[in-house]
């Protein structure tokens, strides 16, 4: 194949937009690649007269290997304010519930956690946003105050965040002092996922890589732009900024539910912000390489709003992103390899700050090209489950709109 490309004229010509291509993304794109100066876990302590009230909000579906171990990481936070912790059971197969009570009475934090049970799933609404939503509307107003003052009818912040997340104790202190400082109406962290297993080494850190392209963290946070993202495991949202985009009823059906809020609040003019942290974790492990792809396929095709359009555009441009730089490199036109080499050279280095951030070999930069294929190969399989009807599965549901 690498013969017949060499002979093609337009080697010259696709050297140039490859090349273009990362001159962009290098240089235009919100510097999205320098991931050091995106992690937000150094704790700037301010002083405040009094601490914001918080309401952090779990659902929980068949997460019965990890339930206990974040109720003990919320438990433990060193937040001063008032701080309650509502589990909502999204009609669990396995002991999610019991085993969450367990938890919070060895946590000994029976006082500021609620486990309730959701309701039967209304027709046009997520799973897990109905679980949100039952959380906000029934258990937000169980904050349980560490001061003898009585209870505010609403918190005035919502966290959101999964069943499957451990958080450092200072991370909702550094939330909220983030928030305040900048006057956010909505904050969120990309937890750090585990890169332990063989295909998670090989492929996890590219999903965050391609995240930040997707949503730039600068761009989201300017107001000018519009841009908006927000990474599920850990958002901090503003009650009253819930309140004036209509709750969570307005993105009820939405599969990246968490860009969909960011959103909302900020076409409401509201401020959004993100960041990284190395502080918060993930403890979902992914064994195998079809389970990242299952990983990818759940959202991507949603991500291009189930448009072939969009998904011949997409693969279109995924292969003159990342592999024609590399095939150009073996073309006889001898401008064509240097412009090629200058395009795969600027993304190599644009991939090594993400390694670094996962602490991985850096040797594992010359695989993007191949990384990127099979995030392409993810994205079709997405596309044909949603024309099949099976696409956008979450914890046995699937919660696309079933393909036409």
């Amino acid at each position: 194949m690498a013969s017949l490309f060499s002979q093609l004229p337009v080697a010259g010509t696709l050297g140039i937009i490859t090349l273009g291509i990362w001159l962009h993304l290098f240089f235009g794109r919100g510097w999205f690649w320098r991931v050091k100066k995106l992690v937000a876990d150094q704790l700037v302590e301010e002083t405040q007269a009094e601490w914001p009230s918080v309401a952090a909000v779990i659902p929980a579906r068949n997460e019965a290997a990890t339930i206990a171990k974040v109720i003990a990481s919320l438990a433990q936070q060193d937040y001063p304010g008032n701080f309650s912790i509502t589990i909502v059971d999204d009609h669990s197969e396995d002991a999610t519930a019991d085993l969450a009570k367990k938890a919070a009475s060895e946590s000994r934090a029976e006082n500021r956690v609620r486990i309730l049970s959701a309701s039967v799933l209304p027709a046009g609404w997520t799973g897990k946003l109905w679980a949100l939503n039952e959380g906000v509307s029934k258990g937000g107003d169980s904050t349980t105050r560490t001061s003898s003052e009585e209870p505010n009818e609403r918190p005035d912040y919502f966290w959101f965040t999964d069943a499957d997340i451990i958080h450092a104790p200072d991370t909702l202190r550094r939330l909220v002092t983030g928030a305040g400082r900048d006057k956010l109406d909505l904050a969120s962290l990309m937890v750090l996922l585990q890169a332990k297993s063989f295909p998670e080494r090989a492929l996890i850190p590219a999903f965050l890589y391609f995240f930040l392209m997707l949503y730039p963290p600068q761009w989201v946070a300017d107001e000018d732009l519009g841009t908006a993202g927000a990474a599920g495991g850990c958002i901090l949202v503003k009650s009253e900024a819930l309140e004036h985009i209509g709750g969570l009823a307005i993105i009820r059906g939405e599969v990246i539910d968490d860009c969909a809020l960011a959103r909302a609040v900020k076409n409401s003019g509201g401020r959004v912000w993100m960041g990284l942290t190395r502080k918060s974790a993930s403890l979902r492990a992914y064994g195998s390489f079809s389970e990242i792809r299952d990983l990818i396929a759940r959202t991507a095709f949603t991500q291009l709003r189930y448009s072939s359009l969009f998904l011949a555009g997409t693969l279109a441009a995924m292969f003159l992103t990342f592999v024609a730089p590399v095939m150009l490199l073996f073309v006889r036109d001898p401008t064509a390899r240097v412009l090629g080499l200058g395009a795969w050279l600027f993304m190599t280095l644009s991939f090594i700050p993400t390694l670094r951030f996962y602490r991985l070999s850096l040797l594992w930069a010359l695989s993007l090209p191949m990384i990127a294929i099979f995030y392409s190969l993810a994205t079709v399989l997405s596309a044909l489950r949603h024309w099949l009807g099976s696409g956008a599965q979450w914890k046995g549901r699937s919660q696309a709109p079933r393909g036409i």
